[in-house]
């Protein structure tokens, strides 16, 4: 109905040019003195009605039909589909038909190649890393079993070198994975503070390297998400939280309720961020004030972080004072 008084409203200056040759008949009719004037004129009104309708719904079917062949021919531009489209255009669409078709095959080839070449990438990042992954546990074979030839110096440097590597790896697995059209995400009810623990162990020799003061103020409260996810959302802040230190670095993790959701936020009193930078942390890239701390950042971390809460439907806040420190929030939506 609606496609019907489209195509009546495009063809109402028609509908207007039959009401002014009806009005035309109708002066001859009546100049002439028929005697059924009345009647003729009833007649021609209402033949010019009942013709215009009949136009306008054909019109109408045909350009439903042919709307329903576009959309699928856009959808797959195959030798088929541009056949049954070709079939109902105009002659002069035919052309423009034949050129758009061709554009779509080699737009549709070029899409095909390149979903290709990320699955190959995806394959190769995830073997890449998994070979990375065979020095890793060599290194830490060595540490667990053969701790007592090694030197304390030396266990901690080893010790920070194997975080170091492992948080690259961790990082460069799930950038993959982020892009990747397939996810694996696992929502269940998941323990915060056994979580943070867990994430704390991970990167306990950079956390004792930097002698960190943690402060933990988490009870056994639940969330439900991703572990693996929110894993990785906690070590990205965490990394980050090392990298932009002070010289007495101190860590506050806490929960805060809502009644709509809870509220995970992880506070340092690190060197922070500028207020005209802090729109823009979670983009990708993004460094920030160049000073001397920052020169080697990549800006990956917060942007994957940031990547992950969107893919599990969190929100993340930030709050900042310049050399004060950064607090990042997890705001977890109440089921």
């Amino acid at each position: 109905m609606k496609q019907f008084f489209l195509t009546l409203k495009r063809y109402a200056p028609w509908l207007c040019l039959l009401l002014v040759m009806d009005a035309f008949s109708a002066l001859l009719l009546w100049l002439s003195d028929a005697k059924a004037f009345g009647i003729l004129i009833g007649i021609i009104l209402l033949a010019s009605l009942v013709l215009f309708y009949a136009v306008v719904s054909v019109v109408s079917l045909r350009e439903q039909q042919k709307q329903a062949l576009f959309r699928a021919f856009l959808t797959e531009p195959d030798a088929v589909h541009t056949q049954k489209l070709l079939g109902i255009v105009s002659q002069q669409e035919r052309q423009q038909l034949l050129l758009l078709a061709s554009i779509l095959v080699e737009k549709q080839k070029q899409v095909g190649e390149m979903e290709e070449a990320l699955r190959d990438y995806e394959d190769y990042v995830e073997g890449w890393v998994h070979e990375a992954k065979t020095p890793l546990s060599l290194l830490t074979m060595i540490l667990d079993n053969r701790a007592d030839e090694l030197s304390d110096a030396l266990q901690i440097k080893l010790n920070y070198v194997r975080s170091q590597f492992q948080q690259d790896i961790t990082q460069m697995l799930y950038y993959a994975r982020l892009g990747s059209t397939t996810k694996d995400y696992r929502l269940e009810a998941v323990n915060l503070s056994c979580s943070w623990e867990d994430v704390l162990e991970e990167y306990a020799p950079l956390l004792e390297e930097k002698q960190f003061l943690i402060e933990n103020r988490l009870q056994d409260e639940m969330v439900f998400t991703d572990r693996r996810g929110l894993a990785f959302m906690l070590g990205q802040i965490l990394s980050n939280a090392i990298k932009y230190c002070s010289k007495t670095p101190t860590l506050t993790v806490s929960l805060h309720h809502t009644d709509t959701a809870d509220i995970l936020t992880v506070a340092d009193n690190g060197i922070g961020v500028k207020s005209y930078d802090l729109p823009y942390i979670f983009q990708k890239g993004f460094t920030g004030d160049a000073t001397v701390s920052r020169k080697k950042a990549t800006g990956m971390g917060l942007y994957l972080t940031k990547k992950m809460a969107d893919d599990l439907h969190l929100q993340l806040e930030a709050e900042s004072q310049w050399g004060e420190g950064l607090s990042i929030s997890i705001i977890f939506p109440k089921v």
